[in-house]
């Protein structure tokens, strides 16, 4: 049986003891309360499925996710660290105050449509300013969410029966971009590149579209990773965080043997795109973002992203052919249906070999 005491605040303290279980202790503002917890968590005891919610009570999201940014958070890729640091602060905003075992699936719910309408916004007058989110960006959202819950039950011994994210439904992904570059899009495109005091920008978007590389991928590259004489780049930090070694086309090695021999590389740094010396005096990967940016905006390419030439890319390797095994194998993918919605043919192209297939038959 339990132990119920009256403390001198006048609020009632619930003791429980039992063989085999951590003694558990709860204060409430009236005995019968305290009964009521005591008898449902002594059941609970008893049909072996208690579970010791204190700590669940007593951590907040906004604690929780704190120590998962100060304990997890660092064992990922720098670009996943920090990706959770800037999700963590909505989560925070949101859903910070709850403890952890408050945190119903309807309260999630509710912020997962609120951040879908943009009613989780507020101006500094402290009034609604809708601007909704994406589908995805609230599905990386809940995904930061869910994984807290998962290390907090499995890691932390946080007492909790369930995940409560787990019991919600994910916003649908959007779909796949269908940005495709037109060849005369893609001369005015080396004409505005070509023309910045930095041939760095020019190397980059051709290699690109040479070979399907992402941003990171390309910009991060050392020396030693390109073979000119086998006209391979072996990469090993990708996003996937499967190491692939990419074949390169006779332009692609052209260029990359232009980069290397660049006359302004420093020498104490083998970054094949290197940046100016930070505060610390330190090189990094040469950011490349703010005029790639004013260069495409420049020639009225506004809605192409950088990331459309990895699409762009892939899409003419199937074009010419490849099968998506290969195709895979060069840009990375590690799924077909991941592929198939960065590759897009052009319905012309179809509609040409649909015409030579009723050629073929009338013959």
């Amino acid at each position: 049986m339990a132990t119920l005491v009256k403390t001198p605040s006048g609020t009632w303290k619930a003791v429980i003891r039992k063989t085999g279980f951590p003694t558990s202790a709860k204060t409430f503002r009236t005995k019968r309360d305290a009964e009521d917890w005591s008898r449902r968590t002594e059941d609970e005891m008893v049909r072996g499925v208690y579970i010791q919610r204190g700590s669940a009570e007593r951590m907040t999201v906004a604690v929780a996710l704190k120590r998962y940014l100060a304990e997890v958070s660092p064992t990922k890729r720098p670009s996943s660290a920090a990706s959770d640091i800037r999700r963590s602060k909505s989560l925070i905003q949101s859903l910070g105050k709850y403890s952890l075992a408050a945190l119903t699936p309807e309260i999630i719910a509710k912020y997962r449509d609120e951040r879908l309408a943009g009613l989780d916004r507020k101006d500094f007058n402290g009034k609604s300013s809708p601007k909704p989110r994406s589908a995805n960006t609230v599905r990386l959202d809940l995904a930061l969410l869910g994984h807290l819950f998962n290390v907090a039950i499995k890691e932390w011994g946080i007492g909790l029966a369930i995940n409560p994210v787990q019991s919600i439904r994910r916003p649908a992904p959007g779909a796949g971009r269908e940005r495709r570059l037109s060849l005369e899009e893609e001369r005015r495109l080396f004409v505005a590149v070509d023309s910045h005091s930095n041939p760095m920008l020019g190397w980059i978007v051709r290699i690109a579209l040479q070979t399907g590389m992402r941003s990171s991928e390309i910009t991060t590259l050392r020396i030693g990773q390109v073979d000119l004489e086998r006209r391979v780049v072996r990469l090993v930090d990708t996003k996937n965080t499967q190491p692939r070694t990419v074949p390169l086309t006779n332009i692609a090695t052209e260029i990359f043997n232009q980069a290397i021999d660049n006359p302004t590389r420093p020498t104490e740094t083998n970054l094949i795109f290197f940046g100016e010396p930070g505060k610390d005096g330190q090189r990094r990967a040469y950011n490349f973002n703010k005029i790639w940016i004013k260069s495409k905006e420049k020639i009225g390419l506004k809605d192409l992203r950088f990331h459309d030439l990895r699409h762009e890319a892939v899409s003419r390797l199937v074009e010419a052919g490849l099968s998506d095994q290969k195709v895979a194998a060069i840009s990375g993918h590690k799924s077909m249906q991941m592929l198939q919605r960065y590759t897009h043919l052009r319905a012309e192209d179809l509609v040409e070999e649909l015409d030579a297939i009723s050629a073929r038959r009338e013959d």
